[in-house]
């Protein structure tokens, strides 16, 4: 067993608990949830209910359809989860400015709202820091020049071009990151590219202070880094060696998966390859600085699509479905032999749900990483459903739900009749009407209890089904483009979880941090 397996079983076998709700689900008054007074709230309640975990959503920015996971940067932070109160308070902002910020809907993230307000008040703020803060900007690019300054300039480069992708530009210099033109624009474009850094340092700066206050209050974070990167990202256009692209930066191949029971031809993603070849030259040096910088923002990170590191679908670019793909071979424990040389015993979770091989199940026995299994998967197949909760290994993190669930009410709602009452059978519900939702709903505090009685050394539960709520409050339907990521959650409904009954469940189970 390798030292990384050795140190990994003795930071992840102690019996614990958390809670899912992206940053941006919290409350505030400000169209989306962000770093301020109500993420330190969440912290407390955490803390007092005996939970170790909050468990969130990737920190990058959102594409076109508000998802965090197809960003135009694996590195950069989400300007719009940065507190205005707090830049008031150091004097960049005024109350006036904070008030035309305002959103009046609590429950649902202002998305549209955040694209047309945002960026000018931070520019606002920019404008009034003195020479001592642009330093500590400066400063903060410098020690993040692997990926900011491209990143910065990526930004407005991308406006400058009426929106077009980087591989749609007219300059061809600009297009393909020809050093001496990158160097110009830099040049020319100084004072925007340090409003640029100076996001990100805000960003950055203002979630240290969080991720702080939780670790002081015996509460850690759990990040979430999607395997691939978006090709119309800074990544792909500040390194196409890295990716499998021609000269001319057009995709070869590009990410999915393959025809299964649901899906007749395949899903084609369109997220080009990794040149993993490439990559080992330098011991992935990449994927080890986009690790680290994930490790300097969370405890732990969830890896998506972990199945990829050993076999990943290869789908010409040409091809009109995924069905045209192949299996070809990720980098195994040679990628894991340059983790655990660079980073001192880091926690990863391995997303590990889909098509599972013998090569995957090969890989997680070599690294040890904990796995996952999801509650609302177990009730379709028989006794031997890996997802059946007194199946669940030790080391693995199991959920009633992810984030591409539906909540356990709206399960339940959904569910074929035998697979409710068998759920429901299976849970010790205790009876009365299983479709009343709430806070203290009977069907989701059976469902949970059983999670929590599970052999699972980590239980996570979205917020949702604490408040017992139904599935217009999933964060997102997979497949469906449009109307997902708004779910928010008011300070009046997270006040009505039953705070004792989640400390109780954490003490009889021995989770309690």
């Amino acid at each position: 067993m390798s030292n990384l397996c050795k140190r990994r079983e003795k930071s992840m076998n102690k019996r614990a608990s958390g809670v899912l709700m992206h940053v941006s689900s919290l409350p505030g008054a400000y169209g989306i949830g962000c770093f301020g007074k109500e993420a330190k709230e969440f912290i407390d309640f955490l803390s007092d209910t005996g939970c170790t975990y909050w468990q969130v959503l990737p920190f990058t920015p959102t594409d076109a359809y508000n998802s965090p996971y197809a960003s135009i940067s694996a590195f950069a932070g989400n300007r719009n989860f940065i507190d205005l109160e707090q830049l008031r308070d150091e004097g960049l902002l005024t109350d006036d400015e904070l008030r035309e910020q305002m959103y009046a809907n609590p429950y649902s993230a202002a998305f549209d709202f955040l694209e047309l307000r945002r960026i000018p008040v931070l520019y606002r703020a920019f404008t009034r820091a003195d020479e001592a803060y642009r330093d500590k900007v400066r400063a903060f690019a410098e020690e993040n020049k692997s990926w900011l300054p491209d990143y910065a300039l990526y930004i407005i480069l991308k406006e400058a071009n009426i929106g077009a992708e980087w591989y749609d530009w007219a300059d061809e210099d600009l297009k393909l990151h020809r050093p001496e033109a990158v160097a110009k624009a830099m040049e020319e474009q100084a004072e925007t590219v340090l409003f640029m850094e100076f996001i990100q340092y805000t960003f950055f700066e203002q979630w240290k202070k969080i991720k702080k206050y939780a670790n002081s209050k015996g509460v850690e974070i759990i990040g979430d880094l999607p395997m691939y990167v978006a090709r119309n990202s800074a990544d792909v256009w500040a390194n196409r060696h890295l990716f499998d692209l021609t000269e001319d930066g057009e995709p070869k191949n590009v990410a999915g998966v393959p025809p299964d029971y649901f899906s007749e031809f395949g899903q084609k993603w369109g997220n080009p390859l990794y040149n993993w070849a490439e990559m080992k030259k330098d011991g992935y040096r990449w994927w080890m600085d986009r690790l680290g910088a994930c490790f300097k923002l969370f405890d732990a990170v969830r890896i998506d699509h972990f199945r990829a590191f050993s076999a990943y679908w290869a789908v010409p670019a040409e091809a009109e479905t995924a069905k045209e793909g192949q299996w070809l071979d990720g980098p195994k424990t040679d990628f894991f032999d340059a983790v655990n040389r660079t980073f001192k015993n880091p926690k990863i979770i391995a997303e590990d749900l889909g098509i599972i091989d013998d090569g995957v199940i090969d890989l997680l026995e070599k690294t040890q990483l904990p796995c996952m299994r999801v509650m609302q998967f177990a009730f379709m197949e028989g006794k031997d459903n890996m997802h059946m909760p007194h199946n669940y290994p030790k080391n693995c993190v199991a959920y009633t739900g992810t984030h591409d669930n539906n909540t356990v009410l709206g399960w339940l709602w959904e569910a074929q009749p035998y697979e409710r009452e068998h759920a429901l059978k299976y849970c010790a519900f205790p009876g009365g009407d299983w479709a009343v939702g709430g806070s203290e709903s009977a069907s989701c505090h059976a469902v949970i209890r059983t999670l929590w009685q599970s052999p699972a050394n980590t239980v996570i539960v979205p917020v949702q089904d604490l408040c017992g709520f139904g599935k217009d409050t999933k964060m997102n339907v997979p497949g469906v483009p449009n109307g997902n990521w708004a779910f928010r959650v008011t300070q009046e409904q997270l006040d009505g979880i039953d705070k004792k009954w989640l400390k109780e469940l954490n003490d009889v189970y021995y989770r309690n941090k």
